[in-house]
């Protein structure tokens, strides 16, 4: 399929803009951060959407609804001028809002009220949506807080690979910390360490830093590049190299 040459080397830019803000007070607890994204094409684009273990909720047009932890990446159309606004949930904090597993919300989209109730916004921004959260806030949840704790340190060591490493940090079976993935994260661990690991690469693309593949993969404990690029392939749509094209040269 022939390149669509907006995707290519951060030309994205001259028709999105997005940001971002932090949450305050109690709410910090169960929300990552704020984000809004606006945008003007005279011809649709595809946009290129790649998963993270999080639970988004989003306001556009008019309509309120929550996104689930997606095992994939997606592609959404964006035409003419729009904006939505989203909150970022903390991996493992959207559970006590839930009131069940997250599992059943991965790779799925429904309608926010079926949360929130119908006093939920739908059109909003941080004070309105930070307003609402803090005046619905659930009560404490000491396993959402370890599957948030869990996730964290998987995002932030990079010695982190296995699945194994992890659930021994922190007193776990394997068997436990899949149920406890399963109940509050909705992916499995070894899909969130895989997910965090190939991160990694994407930083050091949008920092211009040139990558040695080979030497990469067995830094992020990949039996051989091969097993990094499938991998990678699966979670962003397209192998390393094609990927990489997104980013400014430097």
């Amino acid at each position: 399929m022939e390149r669509d040459p907006r995707e290519l080397g951060g030309a994205w830019r001259a028709a999105q803009r997005h940001t971002f803000a932090e949450p305050s007070g109690e709410p910090a607890r169960y929300v990552a951060r704020y984000w809004s994204v606006t945008w003007e094409y005279e011809r649709p684009y595809r946009q290129l959407v790649v998963p993270l273990p999080n639970v988004h909720l989003s306001f556009r047009d008019g309509r309120a609804e929550v996104h689930g932890p997606s095992s994939a990446h997606v592609y959404r159309e964006l035409s003419g001028t729009g904006s939505v606004f989203g909150v970022a949930f903390r991996p493992g904090m959207f559970r006590p809002f839930l009131g069940g597993p997250v599992a059943r919300l991965r790779d799925r989209t429904i309608d926010a009220t079926a949360v929130f109730g119908a006093a939920l916004p739908t059109i909003a921004d941080v004070d309105t949506v930070e307003r609402f959260l803090r005046a619905h806030l659930p009560g404490p949840d000491p396993r959402a807080d370890l599957a948030a704790r869990v996730v964290a340190a998987i995002a932030q060591d990079i010695e982190v690979t296995r699945v194994e490493t992890i659930a021994d940090r922190f007193g776990l079976s394997v068997r436990g910390l899949q149920r406890l993935f399963a109940e509050y994260v909705g992916l499995g661990p070894k899909w969130v360490v895989r997910r965090y690991r190939l991160h990694e690469i994407t930083e050091r693309l949008a920092g211009g830093t040139e990558i040695d593949w080979a030497g990469t993969a067995a830094e992020l404990g990949y039996a051989d590049q091969a097993h990094l690029s499938r991998d990678f392939r699966r979670i962003f749509g397209e192998p390393p190299t094609r990927y990489a094209q997104r980013y400014d040269a430097r």
